[in-house]
């Protein structure tokens, strides 16, 4: 019992009231995914940026929902969160100070319990080959499959049973353990968008002509995967019997350098992709966040927020008709973060931790995915950071009425 979660996931769409710029491509990608603009504008809960205006406490307003989530001392988790961090802080919190190390000093006091970013556990601590969101929530999801055949522990998810009369407020994903499409899309041999693969990402949206279907790249990865262990182990082999020194590296006959992914290795297993190093990082630079998302998206200038949502895993729910759109929506974004930390959590507690131990999840706490970097963005307060002079405010402000 232990292992099984209730779940529940809420959005709130938002509606900043200062002027805000947003990209073509940006607004394009949310209209694919569901987003109802005509819904923010009319009915977004309206807020401003920066520093307090007056006395927030005494409104009922989003910068007051956002102190109590500062006063509950919980463990906040986030998917690649330094933009969205940035964004939370000067949206809701205050003007961003003007150093790194004040921003992290102050990220330190305002969540206590931990940061937990599960792009940084998907790629340094489950080491998947890729790590954007929807791609490591399938991921985990089948090992823990896995793990339930083989009556090993396991993670089991329990969704609430709402009443009839607020079926208008839900919104239902069907997500079964491999998509409809998948079989469709195997039977047809419709070759995997190698972008998409890498990034979870592609500037043809849906209009690309190969496949998305994570569950395809997932089976390809996994074919790749077991080819070269197969053939990591025939080398080990061999040299073994000859006595050649080991290779951490080998390189292809296209003269393209391939890493083994290792448990001993020093950073990431990386994804192997047909990009040249230029194509890539121009990629990168579009998607720095890497999770299926323009940056644009998550930056100071546009408004991520989307329409009410929940989510439905089994097949077997029929609460309500299907939505359409694609998966990325603030609610499901939510609940495959919280399984991933789930997942992570529990591989972690299997191996016989101490769960009353501090900090909750050691080798994850207050590391936050750096794009490109083999080490994390450490939310810690150093002797030489003070805190900011409007987030010591806003201390004062949580608990002097908390």
């Amino acid at each position: 019992s232990e292992n099984t979660y209730l779940c529940q996931i809420y959005n709130l769409t938002l509606l900043c009231m200062e002027d805000y710029i947003v990209e073509p491509q940006s607004v394009q990608f949310l209209v694919q995914h569901g987003f109802d603009f005509n819904k923010q504008y009319s009915q977004g809960i309206p807020y401003h940026k920066g520093n307090d205006k007056g006395n927030e406490n005494q409104s009922q307003s989003v910068r007051t929902f956002f102190l109590e989530l500062i006063r509950a001392k919980k463990p906040l988790v986030l998917h690649n969160g330094l933009i969205d961090l940035v964004f939370l802080y000067q949206c809701f919190y205050a003007h961003l100070p003007d150093s790194l190390g004040t921003f992290t000093a102050d990220l330190s006091e305002m969540f206590p319990a931990g940061i937990y970013d599960t792009k940084y556990a998907s790629e340094f601590e489950t080491r998947f080959v890729a790590s954007y969101l929807e791609y490591a929530y399938k991921k985990c999801k089948r090992e823990n499959c896995k793990l339930k055949d083989s009556s090993g522990q396991h993670l089991t998810v329990e969704f609430c049973s709402y009443p009839a009369n607020m079926s208008r407020y839900i919104d239902y994903r069907h997500c079964s353990l491999e998509e409809e499409s998948h079989s469709v899309g195997a039977g047809n041999k419709v070759p995997v968008c190698e972008k998409f693969s890498a990034y979870g990402w592609c500037p043809k949206g849906v209009k690309c002509p190969q496949s998305h279907n994570i569950d395809l790249i997932i089976d390809e990865d996994d074919k790749l995967w077991e080819e070269k262990r197969k053939k990591r182990k025939h080398k080990w082999k061999r040299r073994k019997n000859t006595g050649e020194p080991a290779k951490a590296f080998e390189q292809e006959s296209s003269g393209k350098e391939v890493e083994l992914a290792q448990n001993g290795e020093e950073g990431p297993p990386r994804k192997q992709s047909c990009f040249e190093p230029a194509a890539a990082t121009e990629v990168a630079e579009i998607t720095p966040n890497s999770e299926g998302r323009p940056l644009e998206e998550n930056s100071m200038d546009t408004e991520p927020e989307t329409e009410a949502a929940c989510a439905a895993e089994e097949q077997k729910e029929t609460h309500g008709p299907p939505s359409h759109g694609g998966t990325h929506r603030a609610g499901f974004d939510a609940f495959m973060t919280g399984y991933i930390m789930a997942y992570v959590w529990m591989l972690k507690k299997g191996k016989n931790m101490d769960t009353g131990a501090e900090p909750w999840l050691p080798d994850c706490h207050n590391k936050l995915y750096l794009s490109g970097k083999s080490v994390p963005l450490q939310i810690v307060k150093s002797l030489f950071s003070k805190s900011s002079k409007a987030h010591s405010q806003k201390m004062k402000l949580a608990w002097a009425s908390g």
